[in-house]
C-alpha cells in the first residue's frame, strides 16, 4: 500500500497511544511460563504482539482475546508442548530472541522462522551464549534465522556480561536460566530496557555503575494482571511532529515513561522542545503519564554512544527533528540501527537526502544539517517494509511543500495499527 502525505499546517488533538508492544509481547510470553490464568488490558492489535499470542498458543498455552482483552491461560514452564509445526516469529526479533531463550532452557525441540525482513536479522549474539550454556541450535550460515533448537539435557548456568546494551539478548540468557539448578547471572554495564527483570520481580543488584541480575528455576513465575501502558516508541512520532509544526498541541494520555525507554524526551527537551509531563503514576510496576507537546523551534544537538540504548527505535524520528532544527546535529555509537528491521542509517540517509536535507553518514552514525526555516522537497520515501521508517517519512513529509508519497506504508502496522487514522485526526491542513 503506498500512502500519499499532503502538508500539515498544524497538529491539534487528543490521542492514546497503542500499548506498549515490548511489554505486551513479554506478557505474553511470561504467561506461557506461568501456570493458571493471566488477564492482559489494553493488548495491542499490532503485528508483533499478536504473533507472540500465536507462537504462545503452539506451545501448550490457551488465549482468549476479545477486543483489547486477553486471557492466557500458561502450562507453566514444566508443561509445555512440542509445536507440531515451525513456529513463525513474524517480523519479531523480541519473540525470536526471548522463545529462543525459553525453548533452549527448556529442552524443546522447535524451528523458529521469521518473514524477510527478520529472516536478514543476525542471531548469533543468542546463539553464543545459549551455546555457552550447553544449548543446541543450528542456523543458516552465518547465524540467520532460521534457528532450530533441539532437545537437550539442562543447561548449565553462567555469569554473563553482556557484550552490547541489549534488552533481547539480556532476556534471552535470562529466561534460558530460568529452568536451571543453579543461579545465572547477567551483568549489564550500559543500561538497557529492564521490563524483563521487572515484570519478572527478578533479583537485581546494582554495583557502581553495573547491574547484576540473577535467576534460577527456583525464582516463581506467577500469573499475571496488568493494563499495558501507551507506547513510547509510538508516542515520540507526535512529539517531533507537534515539536516542528508551527501552532501545533498535541495531548497523549496514558504514555509509559520508563526511564530505559523514555530518553527520546531528555533529547527533545535539550533541543529546546516545550514538553510537559503531568499525571505521572504507576501501572503494573511502569512509570505512565500524560504527555502534551506544543511547537517550538529546536536547535541542533548530538546524541553519542552512551545514549543511543535509551533511544535506539526512536532515531528514525529525532533523524526528523534534527532535519528540522537549527543547526547541525550529531548522532554517533548507533551502529546497532543497521541490523534492524532495515538498515535504518541507511533508510534515514535516503529519506532525509530526498527532502533537501544535507546529510552525512557513518558507519555508526549521521551528521544532519538542519533546515528551520524551510518547507522542504516532497517525495516519494521507501519505508524499506521498516515500520519506523515508514512512520518517520510521514511525520518528515507534513513539512514538505508539496504532496509525498511513503510505499509499503502498511508496515506501520507492525507496531501501530492506528498510526494513519491518528494523522488524519491530528492534522490541519
Amino acid at each position: 500500500m503506498n500512502k500519499s502525505i499532503l502538508p500539515a499546517a498544524k497538529l491539534q488533538g487528543h490521542i492514546s497511544v497503542p500499548a506498549d508492544k515490548s511489554i505486551a509481547q513479554r506478557a505474553a510470553l511470561f504467561s506461557l511460563l506461568a501456570e493458571g490464568r493471566s488477564e492482559i488490558k489494553n493488548f495491542p492489535p499490532a503485528q508483533d504482539p499478536q504473533t507472540a499470542l500465536q507462537c504462545i498458543r503452539l506451545l501448550g498455552a490457551e488465549v482468549i482475546q476479545e477486543g483489547s482483552d486477553v486471557v492466557i491461560t500458561g502450562p507453566g514452564r514444566w508443561n509445555m508442548k512440542v509445536p507440531g509445526q515451525e513456529i513463525d516469529c513474524g517480523n519479531s526479533g523480541t519473540v525470536m530472541r526471548l522463545l529462543s531463550g525459553i525453548l533452549a532452557g527448556a529442552g524443546i525441540p522447535a524451528t523458529l522462522t521469521g518473514d524477510e525482513s527478520l529472516s536478514s536479522r543476525p542471531m548469533m549474539r543468542i546463539i553464543e551464549p545459549l551455546m555457552q550454556m550447553g544449548a543446541e541450535i543450528t542456523s543458516s550460515e552465518g547465524g540467520y534465522p532460521p534457528l532450530r533448537i533441539e532437545r537437550n539435557r539442562e543447561l548449565a548456568s553462567v555469569d554473563f556480561t553482556l557484550p552490547v546494551p541489549s534488552a533481547q539478548l539480556k532476556s534471552c540468557v535470562l529466561l534460558a536460566g530460568l529452568f536451571g539448578s543453579n543461579p545465572t547471572t547477567v551483568t549489564e554495564t550500559l543500561p538497557s530496557r529492564n521490563h524483563t527483570e521487572t515484570m519478572l520481580q527478578l533479583p537485581v543488584k546494582q554495583q557502581g555503575n553495573k547491574k547484576i541480575i540473577t535467576v534460577s528455576r527456583d525464582h516463581a513465575v506467577r500469573p499475571m494482571k496488568l493494563h499495558i501502558p501507551g507506547d513510547f516508541s509510538s508516542a515520540a512520532f507526535w512529539l517531533v511532529a507537534g515539536s516542528v509544526l508551527n501552532d501545533s498541541e498535541i495531548r497523549l494520555s496514558g504514555t509509559g515513561i520508563n526511564p530505559t525507554r523514555s530518553g527520546a524526551l531528555k533529547v527533545l527537551e535539550r533541543m529546546g522542545a516545550d514538553i510537559s509531563v503531568t499525571g505521572e503514576r504507576t501501572s503494573a510496576g511502569e512509570p505512565v503519564a500524560d504527555i502534551v507537546v506544543r511547537s517550538a523551534r529546536l536547535k541542533a544537538t548530538s546524541i553519542q554512544a552512551e545514549e543511543v540504548p535509551d533511544v535506539i527505535d526512536e532515531l528514525p524520528v529525532l533523524s526528523v527533528a534534527m532535519a528540522c532544527a537549527d543547526g547541525v546535529s550529531h548522532i554517533r555509537g548507533a551502529g546497532e540501527l543497521r541490523v534492524k528491521e532495515s538498515d535504518r542509517l541507511a533508510a534515514m540517509e535516503k529519506m532525509l537526502h530526498q527532502s533537501g536535507v544535507q546529510i552525512r553518514t557513518y558507519e555508526d552514525g549521521l551528521t544532519i544539517s538542519g533546515k528551520p526555516d524551510a518547507r522542504l522537497l516532497p517525495g516519494r520515501y521507501l519505508s524499506f517494509h521498516d515500520h519506523r521508517i515508514a512512520m518517520a517519512a510521514a511525520i518528515l513529509a507534513l513539512k514538505a511543500d508539496g504532496v509525498s508519497e511513503i510505499a509499503d506504508a502498511e508496515a506501520a502496522a507492525v507496531s501501530y495499527t492506528e498510526f494513519w487514522d491518528h494523522l488524519d485526526i491530528l492534522s490541519y491542513r
